[in-house]
């Protein structure tokens, strides 16, 4: 069997995504915002979640759950069942065909906790029916750029684009990841070694 690494397709679209979560521990805590861009289409959905937000968690993300309401810097925001906005969420990726998942930090958080949440709803299989293969923007980054000090992605940010953003809001997050991989511009053999499956 061919290492998956090599048999990473070059040249698929990339949709960069991230999840902001009601805490840390990927095995237990809950999706409560899912966002996700490709070029000009953006996804984008907040869920109610079944537990508290860990207070630190909430101090970064600025979600909180006030009244049964969900609300970002306080506002309330609309949401919609887990099921619901994964099946958008693979509707979203399907209207590209096969994609390629785009994260950062995304191996050791944001896929594990969407592939476990996925497998208990029974919806993994769709899900890797329109998803080709995976990318982790932080390890790319350290290929790319051996000399920074630190792989966050507010900090590749400013050293690469020379600003910043309203970072831990899933939108803005991949919006500035699309941009910082934009500029990183790495060639399609790079990216292929550090393409992976789960």
């Amino acid at each position: 069997m061919q290492d998956s690494k090599a048999m990473a397709k070059k040249d698929v679209p990339l949709v960069f995504f991230d999840l902001e979560t009601t805490g840390l521990d990927v095995t237990t805590c809950e999706i409560i915002q899912i966002g996700a861009v490709c070029g000009v289409k953006t996804f984008n959905r907040y869920m109610l979640p079944q537990r508290d937000i860990g207070e630190k968690s909430s101090a970064v993300n600025h979600l909180t759950v006030v009244d049964q309401a969900l609300r970002y810097n306080g506002e309330p925001v609309e949401t919609v069942p887990l099921r619901e906005a994964l099946t958008d969420f693979i509707d979203f990726l399907r209207s590209f065909n096969q994609t390629r998942l785009v994260a950062h930090n995304g191996r050791c958080f944001d896929f594990p906790i969407l592939v476990r949440v996925l497998q208990e709803f029974t919806l993994l299989d769709q899900f890797q029916r329109v998803v080709a293969d995976f990318l982790d923007t932080k390890e790319l980054s350290k290929t790319l750029l051996p000399e920074a000090q630190s792989y966050s992605q507010e900090n590749l940010v400013m050293l690469t684009l020379g600003k910043t953003y309203e970072a831990h809001n899933a939108l803005n997050d991949i919006r500035a990841l699309q941009e910082l991989y934009q500029a990183l511009n790495p060639d399609a053999d790079t990216v292929a070694r550090h393409a992976f499956n789960l």
